[in-house]
């Protein structure tokens, strides 16, 4: 059950004058921040510190108006990276930060250079830094927090802001996100354009506004428009005025940037233009004195607290919305307007006299208000209106490590997956209630279907199956709040969205989940940057990638993933499997699962495939202490699948499904006079990791590699995997008998499976090859 909160529970009014003062004082603290990283404190390696005075002032107004009048305890947002300034200037004044830690920013240990959920000492509400990716976390928060709220415990649903600048609008994250057919019922979702017409490099080529307006419409969302100021607005009335609005409204990005920057004597020169009516511009800026023409061009709607006000009291909380609102990047600044001010640097001059007009200190800048003044109660009672209970986090359920079952016959790695999750809902209820599957549309193409007709879709509302009556229809779409499948549309962005949302409902609800986001592997990369970025941000998933490698031969190499092996080792906080077998596939993902939803827990991506493989070659023990080592060795990264009687000549080393292969070469070379080991890996990621511990680099448990390669059968390497080669050559120092690395290292092409083996040498007579040139037996 979820309800979502209303406008009547906003903050009482501020006056006018105090949040405006607390504005200057945020503008202050926000440039004061980054004046002292780079000007102040030692840097002894002479690398640029960095920071964004101009980004900062350009949302200052903005995030006054949020954080000290309309911002409750139950809402959440996301802060455009380069703001982070000013989200801990706030902090400071709301009394989470002290002085010391203004003066950490970008330090080691100290305040992060974009917002972080998981390492900045007032943890954000989501982490930023990856343009478009922090954006659009908010919705994806939504859905999740939703989604506990329908299945465990209510949840008051707040509303969720993204503050975004209009040049993060340019990446196609948002669009994807916007566009989702869930997104479009999501009322607590409020986005702030800070519309500033300026990117990293230069002014936006083009009017942009009304393209985005066009856009949000058409996806169903509200867009109200903050343009002009109060100021402005007053001129329009007068008379010219509807001609300057026009003028305003019609002149390029460049040209309104350009008149920023140019003397009062100078605008009343430029601004009116040369079109008819230039004259009746020209005599309403006769009468305005320099201040009221200045502040009155730069005086746009994004830093008038009346016209925002009224923007956030509009809000239809029915319906996603987006408030446009219009700014000047460096407002308040002596870089304002100036297309180079990203990155720029006040001046020591400058920075004193902006101290001056803030009425602080630049010898002390870290300064609260006076106790007592309106605005010193103002701070307080927004951190007092905005104060939090603890998240009270609830233990996540038990999950088996070994479900019983023993498979026979033919099967896939694909296949067991959605066979172990109907296992694990009939053995262990508990923990298969916290189980959340997601896919971007191919949850029939990856064996999901019979999990999706058992569990059902999961909507905000019931929906109408209209082929329950069609005898020919096998996947069943049936949705309904109770439903623990997700459906999204063709975007492996919003997948990893999502996913690292879902992953993190324990840290930010108390309510652990179980979420396993499946996708095909050739697009595990498209999806890589933001999958890390949820990493990152403290959400704990499981990826499956399926099916996988030039093993889908048919599909040509459009469709085959090379590198995916090689990433699982490389990712941080997450461990990779890649099993052979349909129980190795249950015993790793039942693995994976028991680490998700705590704390110190982790993700774990795993690389599966449709080759049918006879399970009989696992040759799984009997005896239940023996299927104990087994699984054992299986989650730890691999075991022997064929040990020769006597020391070998030669080790296969393979994984997933070149296993069969493998097998096939041992036998062809034991009839050559060759011993060969075969060894089975699940996780490269794993045994890389006790190849780093046993060198004293790393905690991860070294057993395993003792298991695979006792010292007493060290013996020359074949590896061979349906992936780039280099992701086993690590291996070739375990023993340091010499090795051959077979893989795939070209782009394949559509065929059957021995032909697209064979072309890429990977297949059995090639394994045979290379055991004969390692040992010198050609």
């Amino acid at each position: 059950m979820t309800t979502l909160s209303t406008a009547a529970s906003a903050a009482p009014t501020t006056g006018l004058d105090v949040l405006r003062a607390v504005e200057q004082r945020v503008l202050w603290l926000s440039t004061a921040i980054v004046d002292h990283a780079n000007r102040v404190r030692r840097n002894t390696s002479g690398l640029k510190v960095g920071g964004h005075q101009a980004s900062s002032a350009s949302i200052t107004s903005i995030m006054t108006a949020l954080w000290f009048e309309h911002l409750r305890p139950e809402d959440r947002v996301s802060v455009k990276p380069h703001a982070s300034p000013v989200l801990h200037a706030i902090e400071f004044l709301l009394g989470q930060l002290d002085e010391r830690q203004l003066t950490t920013l970008r330090e080691f240990g100290g305040l992060q250079a974009y917002p972080s959920r998981t390492k900045d000492p007032a943890p954000a509400d989501y982490s930023t830094g990856s343009v478009g990716i922090g954006a659009t976390a908010p919705i994806w928060g939504a859905l999740s927090r939703r989604y506990v709220g329908a299945h465990f415990a209510e949840q008051p649903l707040g509303r969720q802001y993204s503050l975004v600048g209009d040049a993060e609008l340019d990446e196609g994250a948002c669009w994807e996100a916007v566009l989702d057919p869930m997104v479009q019922h999501l009322g607590e979702i409020v986005w702030i354009v800070d519309f500033n017409r300026q990117s990293l490099d230069r002014v936006t080529p083009v009017l942009g506004a009304d393209r985005s307006r066009a856009l949000f419409t058409a996806a169903g969302w509200q867009v109200i428009t903050v343009k002009y100021g109060a100021a402005l607005e007053e001129l329009f009335t007068r008379p010219g005025g509807a001609a300057l609005r026009e003028r305003i409204d019609t002149m390029t990005n460049a040209e309104y940037q350009r008149l920023l920057r140019h003397t009062p004597d100078k605008l009343r020169s430029l601004l009116p233009g040369k079109g008819s009516d230039a004259a009746s511009i020209a005599a309403l800026l006769g009468d305005l004195d320099d201040e009221q023409l200045t502040g009155a061009v730069r005086g746009l709607g994004g830093h008038d607290h009346e016209a925002l006000r009224a923007a956030f009291h509009a809000i239809d909380d029915t319906r996603p919305t987006v408030i446009i609102a219009y700014t000047v990047k460096g407002h308040g600044l002596p870089t304002a307007g100036h297309p180079q001010n990203h990155s720029a640097l006040l001046t020591g001059a400058q920075f004193e006299e902006l101290a001056a007009r803030c009425g602080t200190s630049a010898s002390q800048p870290w300064q609260r208000f006076p106790a007592g003044s309106a605005e010193h109660l103002a701070c307080e009672r927004a951190a007092g209106r905005l104060r939090r209970a603890p998240v009270e986090i609830a233990e996540p359920p038990a999950v088996p490590a070994d479900l019983g079952r023993t498979p026979s016959g033919t099967a896939t790695t694909q296949s067991a997956l959605g066979r172990t999750l109907l296992d694990l809902n009939r053995a262990a209820p508990e923990a298969g209630a916290r189980v959340v599957t997601v896919s971007p549309d191919v949850s029939s193409s990856t064996n999901l279907g019979g999990w999706v007709n058992k569990v059902g879709i999961w909507s905000t509302d019931e929906g109408v199956d209209w082929f329950e009556d069609d005898a020919e229809t096998i996947l069943h779409w049936r949705e309904r709040p109770t439903g623990r499948h997700v459906e999204l549309g063709i975007a492996e962005t919003n997948l990893v969205g999502l996913l690292g949302e879902l992953g993190a409902t324990w840290s930010r609800w108390g309510q652990p989940l179980l979420p396993i986001g499946v996708l095909y592997d050739p697009f595990v990369t498209r999806a890589l940057e933001p999958w890390s970025f949820g990493l990152y941000a403290g959400g704990q998933s499981i990826l499956v990638g399926t099916p996988s490698g030039v093993t889908l031969a048919p599909e040509g190499g459009a469709h085959q993933s090379i590198t995916t092996p090689s990433i699982g080792i490389e990712q941080p906080g997450c461990t990779t499997w890649e099993p052979a077998f349909a129980l190795d596939t249950e015993w790793c993902l039942l693995a994976a699962l028991g680490r998700l939803g705590r704390p110190g827990g982790s993700s774990a991506y795993l690389r599966l495939s449709t080759r049918p493989v006879d399970q009989t070659l696992a040759a799984v023990p009997a005896d239940p202490a023996a299927r104990e080592r087994r699984r054992r060795q299986v989650v730890a990264g691999g075991y022997a699948l064929r040990r020769t009687a006597n020391t070998p000549d030669v080790t296969i080393v393979t994984m997933g499904a070149l296993v069969p292969e493998a097998l096939k070469a041992a036998e062809r070379l034991e009839a050559l006079g060759l011993a060969a080991d075969v060894l089975c890996l699940t996780s490269p990621d794993l045994l890389f990791r006790a190849v780093q511990a046993r060198a004293g680099r790393g905690d991860a448990p070294t057993w395993i590699l003792d298991s695979l390669f006792p010292a007493g059968r060290a013996a020359p390497l074949v590896t061979v995997l349906d992936g780039h080669p280099h992701t086993l050559a690590f291996l070739a120092g375990v023993t340091g008998r010499g090795a051959v690395h077979l893989g795939v290292t070209a782009f394949g092409q559509s065929g059957d499976l021995d032909s697209t083996y064979r072309a890429h040498g990977i297949d059995t007579g090639s394994i045979v090859g290379a055991a004969l040139d390692v040992t010198g037996r050609a």
